[in-house]
Order: structure tokens, then C-alpha cells, then sequence
């Protein structure tokens, strides 16, 4: 049985157990997130598509915990004297781990 969830702007084919990050929520460890723009589900029975979304359709979630990812660098250059400039970015995410699909 899987879902496809969006959340954050990005569509996720989800499975039980499967762990995934998504974007960085204000949540402790160990507490449940649900998401509910359920997209489309598969099971047993067949498969069934949203327009948009599957109604009734949830697929719960417990935190892991924060994660972060791959630093990025950001360089500025001119063909200048003191023009040069290099920043880093590391994106925050929120780690979890799919605990049920309920459609």
C-alpha cells in the first residue's frame, strides 16, 4: 500500500515505514504530523485518484527529529578591488517516518 502525499510544493510516493524529509516544521521529537493532501492512494482494492484530493484520505507521520542538509555556497565576484563575497547556506528539514496511510 502506498500514497502520494504533497506537501511544501513537492509530491512524495509514501509507504509504511519509509523515512523521509520534508520541509523544517517547529515540532519536538516524537510527536505526529498528518498530512492531508492525500493526491492518490494504492491498496488491495485498486488505486484511487483525487480530484485533486482523495477525500477522507490522511496519512499519519511521527518525527524523528531535525535534520540538515548539504551546506551550499553562494559566490559574488566582480572584476573589482573588495568585490568578492561568498556566503553558505545549509537548508533545515524535518526527518519522519511514515506510520500509516488511512484512506
Amino acid at each position: 500500500m502506498y500514497a502520494i502525499i504533497s506537501d511544501g510544493g513537492r509530491q512524495y510516493r509514501v509507504e509504511g515505514g519509509q523515512e523521509l524529509s520534508v520541509d523544517y516544521r517547529d515540532v519536538s521529537a516524537g510527536d505526529e504530523i498528518v498530512f492531508d493532501h492525500v493526491l492518490a492512494v494504492s491498496s488491495d482494492a485498486g488505486v484511487q485518484l483525487g480530484k485533486p484530493t482523495v477525500d477522507g484520505a490522511s496519512v499519519t507521520a511521527e518525527v524523528l527529529g531535525v535534520d540538515r542538509g548539504p551546506k551550499l555556497f553562494v559566490q559574488k565576484f566582480r572584476k573589482r578591488k573588495n568585490s568578492k563575497r561568498r556566503t553558505g547556506h545549509r537548508q533545515l528539514y524535518t526527518r519522519v517516518v511514515i506510520r500509516g496511510i488511512a484512506s
